[in-house]
């Protein structure tokens, strides 16, 4: 085996916790009982760049199950769980993850993944789909295909398809329905307050919460802010449909310039960079808190906050606080990485069962379609959408009707009228 984690000794801790998990991800774990018998996958290189976390060592087993030899990433420098990352190398997972990575160190472990010459590679970012497409073009053509699991980084990869670029076709895992209704509203919403709570233990209710960007994973933060008792939930946006939206789902709307003066939680959901900066940080009151939600740490513009600070200290372990010149203080949870992941423990088990077993059926399909996809981004099949829904639905011993012969015919048709 090759790896390099902080310490197999902690493979016993990360076994008790993956244990939970699968115990939670009903779906995963059928979808892996069925094809671990098949072996789909066998002879099969899959390169993975994830969080490190309980919920991905299930999809890694599942991929070891189905007879793939797997390496694994972190796609954080602070996200990955060392004693899951011990875990998976027991299991053999050829893992290159620790918590605390330089940048160097983060890219280093990328490096150690295309030396596996994957043929199937799962993103969380596209940092490693970048990577691939920048300095190992080679690579890039022996490759079956991709998936991505980010707004962000579908956004990359989409940027790429346009300029010509894209080497092999990817899955946009992140638009199943599956996937982006549930884990990032549902999933984020939760595990965003779960990291600030972790890192401040201050009380919600009564705060006025700022949370800038009402894609999905807005959608979610806000709604859980109010559910804890904010006084006022504020949406900043620079889309007038999203705008509206909130609108109408009851949260003030308003631009960053003032919501800035009266927030005291900031919580960053965009997938931009620079969206509370030097002209936002100049108007925050004393004892304002910024987290960020989205994927990497650009949201909150920290070079502005250096340079606004007379001086910084690490107040509790996701706290770092800045004072600024008048004496303000600002406080940035996590380093302005993702709050959910670095102060927490990310997604709930239940919410990443559905987001993996796309993940894992996407894999699948692109095996079973080896040279026969366009080399673009494709949202997956609505297909395995419904299958991950149905066999959710049928974990939680949910039943739901279907229609008859004759509905079937009526919805086929377009001859009936008034």
């Amino acid at each position: 085996m090759e790896y390099k984690v902080k310490d197999l000794a902690l493979a016993p801790q990360g076994n008790a916790k993956i244990s939970w998990a699968e115990q939670n991800m009903p779906v995963l774990m059928l979808l892996r009982k069925r094809h671990s018998a098949l072996k789909p996958l066998k002879g099969v290189r899959v390169g993975a760049v994830l969080h490190v976390t309980k919920e991905t060592a299930v999809l890694m087993k599942a991929f070891v199950d189905a007879g793939a030899e797997v390496v694994l990433a972190g796609s954080n420098p602070l996200s990955t769980q060392d004693d899951i990352a011990a875990a998976l190398v027991e299991y053999g997972v050829h893992v290159y993850a620790w918590r605390g990575q330089s940048s160097s160190e983060y890219y280093w472990c990328l490096e150690k993944i295309i030396e596996w010459r994957p043929q199937i590679v799962l993103d969380d970012g596209a940092d490693l789909h970048a990577l691939i497409h920048e300095k190992h073009l080679d690579l890039a053509e022996q490759i079956i295909g991709g998936t991505e699991e980010t707004t962000t980084g579908v956004i990359r990869l989409k940027a790429l398809e346009r300029e010509g670029l894209l080497k092999y076709p990817v899955i946009a895992v992140n638009n199943a329905y599956t996937k982006h209704m549930f884990d990032n509203r549902y999933g984020t919403g939760q595990s965003t307050f779960d990291g600030i709570l972790r890192a401040t233990n201050i009380l919600i209710a009564g705060k006025i919460v700022v949370v800038a960007g009402y894609g999905w994973v807005g959608k979610g933060i806000a709604m859980r802010a109010r559910g804890l008792g904010a006084r006022r939930v504020i949406v900043t946006e620079v889309n007038p449909i999203r705008a509206l939206e909130a609108i109408y789902d009851g949260f003030e709307v308003m631009p960053m310039s003032e919501a800035a003066e009266i927030g005291d939680i900031f919580i960053t959901a965009t997938g931009n960079k620079a969206v509370i900066r030097r002209e936002h940080f100049e108007k925050m009151k004393n004892g304002a808190i910024l987290a960020n939600a989205g994927h990497f740490n650009v949201e909150v513009w920290i070079p502005d906050l250096e340079e606004l600070a007379r001086s910084k200290r690490h107040m509790l372990p996701y706290v770092t606080e800045y004072e600024l010149r008048d004496g303000r203080k600002i406080y940035l949870l996590a380093e302005g990485r993702l709050v959910n992941l670095v102060a927490a423990e990310g997604h709930p088990s239940e919410v990443m069962d559905m987001s993996f077993a796309n993940q894992f059926l996407a894999s699948l399909y692109l095996v079973d379609n080896k040279g026969k996809l366009p080399l673009r981004v494709m949202n997956p099949p609505l297909e395995l959408d419904e299958m991950v829904a149905s066999l959710k639905l049928e974990s939680m011993s949910v039943r739901i009707d279907s229609m008859t012969r004759e509905q079937e015919e009526y919805v086929k048709s377009w001859r009936h009228g008034t």
